[in-house]
């Protein structure tokens, strides 16, 4: 993949720090933006076929529903079994929308490459918001990790936003946020970018919108202790795990919800909506986020 040298990007960073506050997007009001989020797959798991039914079941379900494109964030497929990658892309093909994923840390980057996107870390601008997607997984571990080079890439689409006034949600399969029992413990690390990462997102808290995770396998996950800053990890929608969070006092939320499924996103002016459904039920749980 070809970036730009760390000096290229640390000059961009700087000509995008004259940053508009966070009031002045909503100004003008701005069109809303609807979209879908699904997350670790896992097709093959266990060596059976029912990840890839449930996967067909969820991607037909996910394209009745409205928005402009759908997000997988990571864990395609489970243990970066070659042959499952055509099946997953075949019943893909039942969403009729663009479906932008990222490798989780059973996709290996090459594999991944192969069948879904030869540039890994990509950015898509809907209107008024940058996504931003971003590999953060390694196959041999469940923490995650930011090059160097990755974090010069990311300011670059920072300063890029900034430039055209445009707000900014990040999506990696690991979360960033520390973590520890009875959570996960899997994050990414000081020694591993967290802190950079942390201080170019402060740098852009005006226009940063929130960082999007999978990985957890616990529901809907997040935190909201980064200024104005949301840190989500999102549902599996091939199973979740009740780790009695909210029980035991862990710190952020994590609503009693764990049946596999999708999300509806909305974003407007005031809040980020999120509509959890679980793929074989008609009821939904909602959490809104405002921004």
């Amino acid at each position: 993949m070809q970036r730009r040298t760390f000096l290229s990007a640390t000059t961009a960073v700087a000509t995008s720090s004259l940053l508009l506050p966070r009031a002045s997007f909503s100004a003008e009001p701005r069109p809303e933006i609807e979209f879908v989020v699904v997350t670790d797959t896992h097709l093959g798991y266990k060596d059976k076929d029912a990840a890839l039914k449930l996967w067909s079941k969820t991607a037909a379900a996910i394209d009745k529903q409205p928005g402009k494109f759908v997000l997988h964030l990571g864990d395609v497929v489970d243990r970066g079994v070659d042959e499952q990658y055509p099946r997953y892309l075949e019943a893909r093909q039942l969403i009729k929308k663009p479906v932008h994923e990222i490798p989780g840390n059973h996709d290996p980057a090459e594999t991944f490459q192969k069948h879904l996107r030869q540039e890994i870390d990509t950015a898509s601008v809907y209107d008024w918001l940058r996504v931003v997607l971003v590999n953060n997984s390694h196959t041999d571990s469940h923490d995650g990790f930011l090059t160097e080079q990755q974090l010069a890439w990311l300011a670059e689409q920072a300063a890029l936003a900034a430039k055209h006034h445009q707000q900014l949600l990040f999506c990696l399969h690991v979360p960033v946020h520390s973590n520890k029992h009875p959570d996960r413990g899997w994050h990414v690390k000081p020694a591993s970018g967290q802190t950079q990462f942390y201080d170019l997102l402060k740098e852009h808290e005006a226009r940063t919108l929130a960082l999007f995770h999978g990985h957890f396998h616990n529901g809907l996950r997040g935190w909201h202790d980064h200024g104005k800053l949301h840190e989500v990890c999102f549902p599996s929608a091939l199973y979740n795990l009740d780790r009695q969070l909210e029980a035991k006092q862990a710190p952020g939320y994590n609503p009693v919800e764990y049946r596999p499924g999708y999300t509806l996103v909305k974003i407007t002016d005031k809040e980020i909506q999120l509509r959890f459904q679980a793929t074989d039920a008609a009821d939904a749980l909602k959490k809104n986020l405002a921004v």
